[in-house]
């Protein structure tokens, strides 16, 4: 709650948005006699929030291999003492990080950046009255870079800031950061809300984010953006900087989000988020031409998926969806953002233009569905792709892995140590596509092209969008 007492007159007028003219007698200024003449403070706003925003201290542990002088590199110097006397035992070491997180419930939910708590062996949460307790990892989502945490209390209700609507942010709204920069303690800064939906940032999957010129440095990672009424406008995650320090363009991710991460994380459901089912792409200037639209705007649909809500919906290729739920489209950023933060099992509206009209649709908002079923399986025998894990695309487990839900075929998911694919450098994401000019579409294809040996090994897999072959012995 901002206080504002009895301004001078000018004053009050501006911050009210008083357009007409407001006479001043100049000669009349007088020496302020109260503090309530002159004191605008956000101290009520700070001192009931502030408990709410913990600091997060995580520690992990560290493997170092390799000798521990350079001269061991050296190959003159190995000519006279050998190979062996390099052979130096891994050494473990412990890597400690600092951020920030927030009290989203009184039970002791905590929300924070996945960055903050990634690979950490152990999570302790600080309270601003010094209480410490240690944290359980509820949920990390590495697509929108939050994490859910969870400290057991004993029943006691802790202090907490309720999640407000980012939906309402307007650019030049008043915002406070509060986190721990640099380690220094907790810190507010404040600031207003610079921009909105910011989806060139390229920070996340989900690009979508508050900008506010409010100061954050390292360690306020996962500390509140907080209205001028108490509630959390978004989670701090990032800044633009040139030197490491605040240049006054900092990235919170908004709190609608926020929401959806939560949803069912203390419950331990699997995090679900709606999907369109179709591919988007953002309306340039050189497709609006060539519609013959008068400007830019929303983002056209190239392809509707067999198995997606939009076709259900009635959408086709060549609409333009231009709002959700009356909230502008601009490019494919903001509309997935739009659809995921929906509630699941509800309907939106989207506002479509098709050639000749502007019409209405109600989507339903359902999950991507796990069709075919992953069936995930580890390869082994004698063959370039052993010790591989490998699943079934679907577009449920593509939306996980941050894909397109287009996508179909074998997906490697993970690859074990000092395995056969881990030495041909096999890495998580590649689609195996052939085997011996065999066809790859699902898991029990590449089991069967791979249950015998054969003396040499033909593969061909797509990663990153390129297609490579590989050649092989057995």
């Amino acid at each position: 709650m901002i206080r504002l007492l009895r301004f001078p007159t000018l004053i009050l007028a501006v911050l009210l948005g008083i357009t007409t003219a407001v006479p001043v007698v100049w000669a009349q200024r007088a020496v302020p006699e109260a503090r309530e003449q002159v004191m605008l403070s956000f101290a009520p706003l700070v001192k009931k929030a502030s408990p709410a925003v913990v600091n997060i201290f995580t520690r992990k542990a560290v493997q170092q291999r390799g000798p521990s002088s350079p001269l061991f590199n050296d190959p003159f110097f190995r000519r006279f003492f050998g190979g062996s006397f390099n052979r130096v035992e891994p050494r473990e070491n412990a890597e400690n990080s600092l951020g920030s997180g927030v009290i989203v419930r009184p039970d002791g939910l905590i929300v924070t950046n996945f960055h903050v708590i990634e690979g950490a062996d152990t999570i302790r949460v600080v309270l601003s009255d010094r209480r410490e307790f240690d944290a359980e990892i509820l949920r990390e989502d590495e697509q929108t870079d939050l994490a859910i945490l969870k400290v057991e209390t004993s029943d006691e209700q802790l202090p907490y800031v309720e999640l407000g609507d980012s939906d309402d942010l307007e650019v030049g709204d008043l915002v406070l950061a509060i986190g721990n920069p640099f380690g220094v303690g907790q810190t507010v800064t404040s600031g207003i809300v610079s921009g909105l939906a910011r989806t060139k940032v390229g920070i996340t999957d989900f690009n979508f984010f508050i900008q506010t010129d409010a100061a954050i440095n390292p360690g306020n990672s996962g500390g509140a953006l907080l209205r001028m009424d108490g509630t959390l406008a978004g989670v701090n995650t990032a800044i633009f900087s040139r030197s490491g320090g605040s240049q006054g363009i900092g990235f919170a991710v908004p709190s609608n989000m926020v929401r959806t991460v939560i949803a069912g994380a203390a419950s331990g459901d699997a995090l679900r988020r709606a999907w369109l089912g179709a591919k988007a792409d953002t309306v340039s200037a050189e497709i609006a031409n060539a519609i013959g639209l008068a400007r830019p705007d929303g983002v056209i649909l190239s392809d509707i998926h067999p198995e997606g809500p939009a076709l259900r919906a009635g959408l086709k290729s060549g609409d333009i969806i231009v709002a959700v739920e009356e909230q502008p489209v601009f490019d494919e950023e903001g509309l997935r953002f739009r659809i995921a933060t929906g509630l699941l099992g509800s309907t939106t509206k989207l506002k479509i233009r098709r050639p000749g009209r502007v019409f209405d649709v109600d989507l339903f908002l359902e999950h991507p569905p796990e069709v075919p079923a992953r069936d995930e399986y580890q390869l082994r025998g004698a063959h370039p792709l052993a010790g591989a894990t490998v699943a079934n695309l679907s577009p449920a487990l593509a939306a996980e892995m941050g894909r397109d839900h287009f996508d179909t075929g074998v997906v490697v998911r993970d690859i074990a140590s000092r395995s056969p694919a881990h030495r041909l450098e096999f890495r998580p994401g590649d689609v195996v596509l052939e085997v011996n000019d065999r066809p790859i579409g699902l898991v029990s294809d590449l089991r069967d092209a791979t249950a015998e040996p054969h003396p040499r090994w033909v593969l061909k897999v797509r990663r990153a969008g390129r297609i490579f072959s590989l050649s092989i012995s057995g």
